[in-house]
This record gives C-alpha cells, structure tokens and sequence, in this order.
C-alpha cells in the first residue's frame, strides 16, 4: 500500500553528493562534453594558451600576486572569479566522478592562490596589485566581495569533494577578515557589495563550517543593502571629494539598493546581480526562519515570473546595464538575457524550493535548464554567447547600432568571460537541482535519465529513472536498493503537462492530490516496484497576455518544457515574412538526430508573404500568401549549423 498525501517539511529539499547522482541521456551528455573538452578547453584559456583568443589573464594576474612573476593586473577587476568558476566546475566533476589528474592540476591551482593571499587574509589580485589603492574603497564598482565570494563558494564545492581543506582555509581567513571589517559597531564599515554574490557564499560557508558569523555577516550584508544613510553614497564622496565637489550620481536601483531589501516589490537593475542578491536572501530565510525575508523572497520572485521573464527562462530585458526594464517589456531582438542572469535565476529558484517544497520553482529551473542556459553553449563545447536573444537578424547585428549586442555567432571567448565557467559549473552540478531529500523524502525535482542513490532512517536505498526526456514524457522509476522501511518519493507534476498521469506497479496513484504541484508516495518499499510517470507532450501554440506588445498577435512553438525556434537554414531567409497556422492539431514531429541525439524537430503549417513589387511601400493586394511548411528546432541547439536569421515567436496567420 501507499500514502499518496504527506506535509512536506520547511526544509524539504537538502543536498544529495554529486557522487549519488549519475545522469545518463541528455544531461548525461553535457556534464561529459563539460567534463572531457570545456573544462580543458577553459583551463587552457585561464592560462592564456589559447591562440587567437581573447587574453584571460586570470592564472598571470594570480602569479604576479603571488611574486612568482614580474606583471601589471590584465583583464577586468572582476577577473578572478572566472579562475574560481572554473575550480568550482572542477570539484563538481571530482565529486561526480574522481580524476587523479585534475585534481593534481587543481591543487596546484590552488597552491598558487594561497600564495597570493597576504598576511591578514586579504585575497584580490586587482587590488594586490595595485598596493597604492586603498582596498575596500570601492565597493560599489569594483568587486572585490564578488571575487571573494566567487572563490569561497570554490573552496566549499573543492572541501566536498576532496576533503582537502586548503582553499576553504584560505576563504575562511578572508573571510573572518571581512567579519572583522563589516558590520556593526566596533569601528566596522556599514558597507554591503554593488555586485550581490559574498552574501550566499558566505552562507554555504557557514553550513560547511558551521561557524554562525559567516551567517551573520551574510545577513548584515543583506539588511544593510539600500537603508539610509546610503553606504554607497558615503563611499563615492570619500572618493570624490579630493576632484569634485559633489559625488557622481549613483542610480540605486541598478546595484539592487534604491530601498532596503524587504521594501522591495520589483525586481530591478543589473539582472546577475538581482538574481544572486535574491538568492542569497531565500538562503538567509531558510538558514533563520524569517518570515518576513521570505515574503520579500516571494514578492520578488512573483514580480519576476509574471511580468519579467522569458519564455525561454532567461531575464534582463534591457541591454542598457543589462538590466530588468520594467513588467512586460520584452524585446525579442534587442533583448540582453545574459546567460548569466538565467543561471542566477535557477540558484534563486532552487533556494526558493529548499525553503517551500512548490513546484513553481522547479518549473522555472527546468524552463532555464533545459533552453536559456544551453543556448549559451555551442555543441563542441568551446564558443559561448553572453546574450541570447529570441530574435536574430544577422545584417541589423552588424548594421544597427542597437542591436549590436545580438550576436548570429558564438565567440569563443570574452575579454569579460562570466559565463563560460558559470555554464561549467551549473551543468556539472545538476545533481543540486534535479535532486534533494530529507530525512523520510527523496525529492525528484527534474527528470533525467540515470540513477540515484540515497540514505533513509533504516538503511541505503537506490533508484534507476529511464526516459529520453525532454524528447518524451515517459519516466520510469524503478527501485534498486532498499531497506524494506518506508520511506517516500515525491515527483514533481510539471505545470506546462495538462494530462499527467502515475502509476505504482501498475496501480493507478491519484494524481488530483498532489500538494503544490507533487505528488508523494510513501511504502514500505521493495526492490523491483516501478512508478510509471506519463507526461503527455504534444506540440503547442503558446500565447503571450497582450500587455507583452513584442508578442502581440503572434505565437511560439513549445513542447513539454522545450521551446522552439525557426531557423533560417531550415526556413528560408526574411522569417518575419512568415505566419503560422496555429492550430497545434496540425504539428507534426519527427526525430532529427542530426540536431542531437534524441532530439526531435516540429513542422507547422504556414505561409510565406511575398510580393513582385519593387515598391516600399504598397496596398494590400499585392502581397501574395503563398502556403509553406515550417520548421522548428529546441532553441537551445540554434546557432550550431552556420550564421543565419532565428526567431522564437511568429506571426499568427489571420
């Protein structure tokens, strides 16, 4: 027998090790591509041994810190987080799957960083070599605190890992440093990061740790954002004061400090920045039980995901400060959706779900996982976009000025490279998202081909899940090891799936109880009972509400939790002049390896609009509706067959 209603508990979704996760399928697919070619790819490019790529500078800047080598910083001020990206990726694909060589290389790595660190725990190699500025002096630009937390979120992924606790010894240093500077009273500066990201390292190194000041600071860093006096404010007159009379004006709202935290009812400014500013506040809820940061949590969130956010799960509408602009703005072709930004969302959506077991987070992470982010990342590995649009027009990339930013191609690298590693990074610890248990609960968040492994109150436990998903909603879920206790399951319940349906050896499970979005299991469990979860998946149409004016009469192609785009590779060049029938009852789909293994394409009815006037402008007569066949492909594989035109949303045929 089974219970098919169990409260969940507060903290519902706690870490499972990478090493009892194991993907196969698609994901299976990435966290290989990442593991034997990007992280290579990347080492050698931190190491500037790439030729013809953009100077990284990050291992140079590192050695010279360390007295190693004679050298001026190179590359951003931010340049250190992208060496700290990459050990993160490293120890996930240690915990996942031990590599004697890689770690041997990553010691190293961080062999030098330690050597770099100064005596009081200070570690930044921008301001270490530049020992005539004074450090701490510009919080709002300079991101020394983004560096740090960069690097200590590194050192508890490599302590995990490994065990070896030499980078979590440095970051512990640098951090009792920070403790000692900020915070209240007792000399200590009121000052908070312009770019958000020490506030949830800290917070990860307060659980590994378990020292509470690493909480504290992170709270004191979260509570003291946008209260009066500004601090921000403060410190540019410090700085100006020798050169100007008054200080530059600051626009609060992009660094996420026009009103303090739990005032704030829109999501606003720099996208990175608010999507880890966010995140680190549902940790610090989570972490204290306080409510009334979790109903900021939730404000913001709501304010994100029903105005704010893409289709595809990316955010940041606005190429100016790459920024939110405001509710239902959203520019298909002169969008910035920073890859970045997207991943930022999926660690706030994960948060999100560690403090409220609701699937709504899930689907986002999944929305992102599986078309936002991968879109950021060719199929080889090696080229990257920063911005992924959901529309491209090659010519207007290079002829428009406004649209510059919109690029046909991937590069293979940026001299400001935030995303490559975070892409490493996140796909090499999908285990986080797809996974998370409590003491009686194993949580299936996203599904993946693979096995899992796991502990309950009496004994070890194991499951084998088999599907192709995203490109078929059939997911079975067969247990392999277990202790003969009862223990539960709880599946989440997609919300794009209008017809879901589970089974238990056969024996239909009521899905209409699912709480929030999953539904939980709970038997005395044998080795050999299978769930049968059937998500049906046929193409569809999908509308944006009318407020969103870039959409208006038009639609995007979707299948369970893939999007689709056009191509014109597939379709012709002028897509805008094509219109689709959108009648999903007319889609066809059909298996095209050849994009992926897997993967699946859809053909829609349509039309072509077209005319033999030589004339700008002309009466509607002479346009010609000629019918067409439409093709569309997932739009995280766009950008793999050559330069040419792409767009997600097309006009609806009248």
């Amino acid at each position: 027998m089974y219970t098919n209603h169990v409260k969940p508990r507060r903290s519902a979704s706690n870490r499972l090790p990478l090493s009892q996760v194991k993907f196969e399928g698609m994901w299976g697919a990435y966290q290989k591509l990442i593991r034997e070619v990007t992280i290579p790819y990347q080492r050698d490019i931190l190491n500037d041994a790439i030729p013809g790529a953009v100077a990284s500078f990050a291992i140079r800047n590192f050695q010279a810190a360390a007295g190693l080598i004679s050298a001026e910083h190179g590359g951003c001020p931010w340049q250190d987080s992208d060496l700290a990206k990459w050990l993160e990726a490293v120890a996930y694909a240690l915990e996942s799957q031990p590599d004697a060589a890689l770690e041997s290389e990553a010691d190293g790595v961080i062999d030098l960083i330690e050597q770099a660190q100064q005596p009081d725990g200070y570690i930044d190699t921008y301001y270490i070599l530049h020992p005539e500025w004074e450090k701490f002096s510009n919080l709002l630009e300079n991101h020394e605190l983004y560096c740090m937390g960069h690097m200590t979120e590194a050192a508890v992924a490599y302590f995990r890992a490994t065990g070896k606790d030499k980078l979590l010894s440095v970051m512990r240093r640098c951090a009792d440093l920070l403790y000692s500077r900020f915070g209240e009273g007792d000399g200590k500066a009121n000052g908070c990061p312009g770019h958000e990201e020490i506030e949830l390292a800290l917070i990860k190194l307060s659980d590994v740790t378990g020292e509470e000041r690493y909480l504290e600071l992170a709270k004191f860093f979260l509570d003291t954002r946008g209260t009066s006096p500004n601090y921000f404010a403060e410190e540019a007159i410090k700085r100006f004061l020798a050169k100007h009379t008054i200080a530059p004006e600051i626009n609060y709202s992009y660094f996420q400090a026009h009103k303090p935290i739990r005032e704030q009812t829109e999501a606003a400014g720099h996208a990175v920045r608010a999507a880890y500013l966010y995140t680190g506040m549902a940790m610090a809820a989570h972490r204290t039980n306080d409510e009334g940061l979790m109903t900021a949590c939730r404000r913001l969130w709501s304010d994100i995901v029903r105005r704010q956010l893409y289709i595809t799960g990316a955010i940041g509408q606005s190429c100016h400060g790459e920024s939110f602009s405001f509710g239902y703005d959203l520019p298909n072709d002169t969008v910035y959706a920073e890859t970045c930004a997207a991943i930022g969302l999926v660690f706030f959506a994960r948060a999100m779900l560690d403090c409220e077991t609701k699937s709504e987070y899930a689907d986002v992470m999944e929305t992102a996982l599986y078309n936002a982010i991968p879109s950021g990342m060719s199929l080889d590995g090696k080229r990257y976009f920063y911005v992924n649009p959901l529309e491209v027009w090659p010519e207007a990339s290079e002829k428009n000025q406004s649209r510059r930013h919109v690029l046909p191609e991937r590069p293979g690298w940026y001299g400001c490279a935030c995303c490559p590693p975070n892409v490493a990074r996140i796909y090499m610890s999908l285990g986080d998202y797809a996974y998370g248990r409590n003491d009686s609960t194993l949580f299936v968040h996203l599904y993946s081909a693979g096995a899992v492994s796991f502990s309950t109150p009496d004994g070890e436990a194991a499951i084998r899940v088999d599907t192709v998903y995203p490109w078929d909603g059939t997911v079975n879920i067969g247990v392999t090891e277990t202790s003969g206790a009862a223990w539960t399951i709880a599946l989440r319940i997609p919300g794009w799936c209008a017809d879901p349906a589970v089974t238990l050896n056969g024996e239909n499970v009521n899905v209409s109880d699912a709480e929030s979005g999953y539904v939980y299991i709970t038997r005395q469990w044998l080795s050999g009972d299978s769930i049968t979860l059937n998500l049906p998946m046929p193409p569809r149409a999908v509308r944006a509400n009318p407020l969103v004016r870039a959409d208006a009469g038009k639609a995007a192609v979707l299948r369970g939790p893939v999007v689709f785009c056009m191509e014109e590779i597939d379709n012709g060049a002028n897509l805008s002049a094509l219109s689709i029938n959108a009648d999903a009852a007319t889609f066809t789909t059909e298996p095209d390896d050849s994009l992926m293994p897997g993967a699946v394409r859809i053909n829609a009815p349509g039309f072509r609009d077209t005319t033999d006037a030589a004339s700008l402008y002309m009466d509607n007569a002479a346009i010609r509706r000629e019918p067409a066949r439409l093709s569309f492909i997932p739009y995280s594989l766009w950008a793999n067959r050559g330069k040419g035109e792409m767009q997600v949303w097309t006009r609806i045929a009248i």
